[in-house]
């Protein structure tokens, strides 16, 4: 469910909608992923700004638009410029949690964050279980908690999603998923 943006734009919300299919998808990096883009109830947003203050009410934006279509399972919040760094990103995203939070959004909505340089803390940059939470873009994930809490109740141990990441990762190696990405930005 890409929003209508100039080409400019729309570039962005297409590539990030490659690496939904084509990564997390195609690999099983999020098991409740194909749901959704068969349902076609992913929103993929695209914040063209890089002031703090605009990104962090489009983010608030964007929830009142999830509050108001149900039929809207989750949304992909593209930042295409602004947040290249991942250091700044991070301050983004605990920002954003904290803003989620006073705006009466916990319980109700919950981030995850990608990034093309995400690196878990302890991890060498280089190690390929960076690679599960790697993206086109920076990128927050709003997620609907009550529809997270089901999924994750109707799934046979959940706690091992990540580890299983990880190993699988570390078997296809950094080189595997840089060509994964490389392949999502060109179409």
């Amino acid at each position: 469910m890409t929003q209508e943006y100039d080409l400019a734009l729309q570039q962005y919300a297409t590539q990030t909608e490659n690496w939904v299919k084509q990564v997390i998808m195609k690999y099983n990096i999020c098991p409740f992923a194909r749901r959704e883009v068969e349902r076609a109830s992913i929103r993929y947003a695209v914040i063209d700004e890089s002031a703090l203050k605009t990104v962090l009410n489009a983010l608030i934006e964007e929830c009142i638009y999830l509050d108001k279509h149900p039929d809207v399972e989750t949304t992909l919040f593209i930042l295409p410029r602004g947040f290249e760094g991942f250091y700044p990103y991070l301050d983004l995203v605990d920002i954003a949690t904290d803003l989620l939070f006073e705006q009466g959004y916990e319980g109700q909505y919950q981030l995850a964050s990608f990034h093309p340089d995400y690196c878990f803390e302890g991890e060498p940059q280089d190690s390929a279980a960076n690679y599960t939470n790697r993206s086109p873009y920076p990128t927050l994930h709003i997620i609907r908690e009550a529809s997270m809490e089901l999924a994750l109740a109707n799934y046979a141990d959940p706690e091992s999603i990540p580890e299983r990441n990880i190993a699988f990762a570390e078997r296809k190696g950094s080189a595997f998923f840089m060509q994964l990405l490389a392949h999502c930005q060109k179409h």
